[in-house]
């Protein structure tokens, strides 16, 4: 099949943005060199990929099947354009990087104050979403390299470069407010308590369901959102026990303390993962010589503090 990228890329643009005039603006051509185009592309498939009116434009269930296909073709083929292209030390464009706003802040910053002094005229991308946001970016290829909490049901092992740290989950509370002692509470006990957690787009979220449900327990939140560092803060004014992994611990929370459970939960890592579909970047491959390896040192501890910082 004769496959003419022009008519694709001008098809995304309309399918991604439901307009012909936004299209025409992104592309610097014409809303008419749209239209043929588009009518083109679909003489060519057989298939209506629209649903045209004055008032709105839809995409057809073939349009949408087209899209599903079209949208990490056309992002594989920027990233490499990119990479071509783009200047820096390396001689190949930037480092484009997705990771949570909490691994940011508690883990990725020293490492790309490294990546940046010894690469100066790189520059360095950074996409915030939840792990398993990022996981669906890298399989998409919109990002070059993903630093996220492992396990990860949207990226397997396959995915892995580097198990960069290991860290424990904990549950977190106000004494004042919840006057639990060093008594150990199991998950049913638990279950009594307002608990205080991320929201169910997240690995951290998708992983505590997990725990509960194997021990056939049904877990209803008190609080869903998008900020470790608000659940923290929540915590200390006793609105409810936060679940949160131990590396958002700071020295300063004299008014809480962690729960002890009677269940074990297993360890968590935080992985840097790379599309085993995708060559990596030069730059990428230098930014993941900076991070430590665990599977290459013989002991590590129960926390961990990123070097450089």
């Amino acid at each position: 099949m004769d496959i003419n990228y022009e008519l694709y890329k001008v098809f995304y643009h309309v399918a991604s943005s439901l307009s012909f005039s936004e299209a025409s603006r992104k592309l610097f051509i014409s809303q008419s060199a749209v239209s043929q185009s588009i009518k083109t592309l679909e003489r060519k498939l057989e298939q209506p990929l629209f649903i045209r009116s004055t008032k709105k434009v839809q995409l057809t269930p073939a349009g949408e099947l087209l899209l599903k296909h079209i949208e990490p073709a056309i992002h594989l083929i920027e990233r490499g354009e990119r990479q071509l292209t783009d200047s820096g030390a390396l001689g190949f464009g930037q480092l484009h990087i997705g990771a949570s706003d909490t691994i940011c802040r508690y883990f990725l910053v020293p490492y790309l104050k490294l990546f940046h002094e010894k690469f100066p005229q790189v520059p360095i991308k950074v996409t915030n979403a939840t792990s398993l946001g990022c996981a669906s970016l890298l399989a998409q290829g919109k990002v070059d390299l993903v630093i996220a909490n492992y396990p990860n049901s949207r990226m397997d092992s396959s995915y892995i470069q580097k198990r960069v740290a290991s860290f424990q989950d904990v549950f977190l509370a106000n004494p004042a407010c919840f006057p639990l002692g060093q008594k150990e509470v199991s998950f049913s006990e638990l279950q009594q308590y307002p608990i205080l957690m991320l929201d169910r787009k997240s690995a951290t979220s998708e992983f505590l369901q997990r725990q509960f449900l194997q021990r056939q327990l049904e877990l209803v939140p008190e609080a869903e959102l998008s900020s470790n560092d608000l659940l923290v803060d929540l915590a200390k004014i006793g609105i409810g026990i936060a679940f949160i992994p131990d590396y958002c611990l700071q020295e300063d929370m004299p008014c809480l303390s962690i729960l002890k459970t009677v269940e074990q939960m297993p360890r968590r890592q935080i992985v840097a993962a790379t599309n085993p579909g995708l060559w990596p970047s030069p730059p990428t491959e230098e930014f993941l010589k900076l991070l430590p390896d665990l599977e290459q040192e013989e002991t590590y501890s129960d926390t961990f503090t990123p070097q450089g910082g």
